[in-house]
């Protein structure tokens, strides 16, 4: 169970209805549990007066990130969808870093990176954090082998002591597996697996 402070941030990662909806565009297994996780973990953070900033993936109708203009995702979180909106039942108090929306790759919540030039920028999620003078990092949320894992791979990289709660994140799993690997991943880039 991860301890929470006011020098910790919970980062809930892109728990939005194309990923925890069961009709959405890219439903992962398990989503609406990860919702009833996350919303646990967003109560014990919010009463030890930690930081909880929300991650949402927030695209334009044509990007190169989506299959249908070249890419491999289907068309997902579109800016103003219901796809694109916080899963209804989650718990929503703290800010929110949008991510691809001028047509970047978003999996991390710290970096986009352009699907053509291969460029990154950052988001100003490192900022929100540095700002709130945070040290740890807890990551829940959708999905464990993109986006839940390329967030935690960049926080632990900027310096932060980053966790991921096993038990409030899912993945897609497009190979069998990939969950589980992505968890393995993380743990063997120092960061810890609750």
């Amino acid at each position: 169970m991860p301890d929470y402070d006011k020098h910790t941030c919970l980062l809930v990662v892109d728990i939005q209805n194309d990923f925890a909806d069961p009709k959405g565009a890219l439903s992962i297994a398990g989503g609406e549990a990860v919702v009833t996780a996350a919303n646990v973990e967003i109560e014990q953070a919010s009463a030890a007066s930690a930081l909880i900033v929300y991650t949402q993936d927030w695209h334009p109708a044509h990007t190169p990130h989506f299959e249908a203009d070249g890419g491999i995702w289907p068309v997902h979180c579109v800016q103003e969808s219901w796809g694109g909106a916080f899963h209804p039942q989650l718990q929503v108090v703290g800010p929110a870093v949008r991510k691809g929306t001028s047509g970047q790759d978003g999996y991390s919540g710290f970096t986009m990176r352009d699907p053509v030039s291969g460029d990154t920028s950052a988001t100003e999620l490192e900022q929100l954090l540095r700002d709130g003078q945070i040290a740890k990092v807890v990551l829940v949320g959708l999905a464990t082998d993109h986006c839940v894992l390329e967030t935690a791979r960049d926080a632990r990289r900027l310096g932060f002591e980053t966790s991921v709660l096993a038990s409030a994140v899912g993945a897609v799993d497009l190979q069998a597996g990939d969950g589980e690997r992505a968890l393995a991943t993380l743990r063997s880039a120092g960061v810890s697996v609750l």
